[in-house]
């Protein structure tokens, strides 16, 4: 049985949610419930579930305030979180480069049975939860672009520097990432995904299976069809709908 927490200001939602949760992950039991961060804290406290879900817009607060004060409590987060939210993109954007699972509002049954299926790996995984002390600085720092993503996998979740990353190469539904001075990664989250994160880094999809760091670009062969070589001595196609949209992107660079 996995232990769970329930913290939204709706009381109406807080029942659907427990209607849903009964329907489709009996092996969840709800344990504790709050409506506010005071009283959310004090509940995560007392009854240390295996599961917090949590929503960010709370009567006196937001859920990231009492991640803040969890973590100044205790040193740090003992629990898997999953967010439930409305469409708010920047926390949304902040979600997916943790590598924290969210849920919007009104909760879909098949967006839901993933993330069940995802709390159970992270729960055998037995987690540091590192991923949300990065969750944390980025929605306080606000910034525009993020710099640190958490990719998770079979081993755990693991944060890496987005400049670092040289490549990312699709295999069916999973992302393969190429990394500077580190192994080569295995997501199990579809390439295009990855595309919608990082191309404000200077990422560029070059092929229906690659998508690039500019920044490790070492060659541009525009013979034998193209492709690209790499930093990490890689040889990559290029598509002959993407030559044409590369060329003009070095290009610019080049005038810049």
């Amino acid at each position: 049985m996995i232990s769970a927490v329930l913290i939204d200001d709706d009381f109406n939602l807080r029942n659907g949610t427990k209607g849903l949760l009964n329907l489709y992950a009996p092996q969840i039991k709800i344990i504790g419930e709050a409506d506010d961060v005071a009283t959310g804290i004090k509940v995560i406290n007392a009854l240390k579930p295996d599961v917090v879900f949590l929503d960010i817009q709370l009567n006196d607060g937001t859920g990231f305030d009492i991640l803040e004060q969890l973590a100044l409590i205790n040193g740090k987060i003992t629990s898997h979180i999953v967010f439930i939210t409305a469409h708010e993109q920047y926390a949304i954007k902040a979600f997916r480069f943790s590598a924290l699972d969210f849920l919007l509002k009104p909760v879909d049954p098949d967006e839901l049975k993933k993330v069940i299926s995802k709390i159970h790996e992270v729960i055998e995984k037995s987690s540091n939860y590192a991923h949300i002390d990065l969750l944390i600085e980025n929605i306080r720092k606000k910034v525009d672009k993020f710099q640190r993503i958490a990719l998770s996998n079979a081993d755990g979740i693991h944060l890496f520097e987005v400049s670092d990353i040289i490549r990312c190469e699709s295999e069916d539904n999973y992302t393969k990432f190429y990394i500077k001075n580190n192994k080569p990664i295995l997501i199990s989250k579809t390439l295009k995904e990855y595309e919608e994160l990082l191309t404000e880094h200077g990422f560029v999809r070059i092929h229906q299976s690659h998508l690039i760091n500019l920044a490790f670009l070492k060659s541009f062969i525009k013979k034998e069809g193209g492709y690209v070589i790499m930093a990490d001595n890689s040889n990559l196609p290029i598509s002959q709908r993407k030559k044409d949209s590369l060329q003009e992107i070095l290009t610019k660079q080049m005038n810049n």
